[in-house]
């Protein structure tokens, strides 16, 4: 088992799957999240259920953790080995010409989107686990009142985190577009169900993170004091 991940095909596979389990975490934050629009006090319910929740904080936690920190390290290392084998083909044919500018550069686009998430860490994740686990507090509570939506409407108010958050977002967007297709290339899916599978890749890469900069959008030009 552990030389098939060795290998660059092997490890192009575990980068596949690690990437599905991320885009599904991603449209299960953003179906939580769009309830902010709709629902504080959903969105606070929904929010309290899934940060005290033992399943989701001891098991599931650790493990999106984990998938976050061994795709980009994995992805690095196969843009690298990728870059390389452009230059070898480019000095023989100029064959890296044909590649997409999204698939040349997804690497920076994942530095950026890195970038973001440790400003989302810092945002969110961080103050939780302060809250929780250092404090000792698990009531979700703040003078009286659920904390979460409050929290939420308060890191939009500065136009320039919003202006952050949007640029990320939009690279996620160029990332996944890209990304969906070669993950699906990765592990071999060559079927009836192909063509379908990128257009609901293309809708998915672009409404997702679209509707993530709605979100932080809506509630900066909409905050509640």
């Amino acid at each position: 088992m552990s030389g098939i991940f060795n290998s660059s095909i092997g490890r192009k596979v575990a980068m596949a799957l690690s990437a599905f389990f991320l885009m599904i975490f991603l449209l299960q934050h953003f179906a939580i999240n769009v309830t902010s629009v709709f629902s504080g006090d959903v969105f606070n319910k929904v929010s309290h259920f899934m940060g005290t929740n033992p399943l989701i904080q001891y098991v599931m936690q650790p493990i999106l953790i984990f998938a976050v920190v061994y795709h980009f390290i994995m992805g690095f290392i196969l843009e690298l080995q990728n870059r390389k084998a452009r230059q070898v083909r480019y000095a023989k044919n100029n064959g890296g010409a044909s590649a997409s500018w999204m698939s040349r550069n997804m690497i920076w686009s994942g530095l950026v989107i890195l970038a973001f998430l440790g400003l989302h860490f810092y945002d969110f994740w961080f103050p939780e686990i302060n809250t929780k686990f250092i404090e000792g507090d698990w009531s979700g509570m703040h003078n009286g009142e659920f904390r979460y939506f409050h929290e939420l409407q308060e890191k939009f108010l500065s136009p320039v985190r919003v202006g952050l958050y949007v640029l990320a977002f939009v690279l996620l967007a160029m990332h996944l577009l890209h990304g969906f297709s070669s993950a699906f290339q990765s592990i071999g899916a060559n079927n009836k169900y192909t063509d379908g599978l990128k257009v609901f890749g293309k809708f998915y890469a672009i409404l997702v993170p679209l509707g993530f900069v709605f979100i932080a959008l809506y509630h900066h030009f909409n905050h509640i004091h």
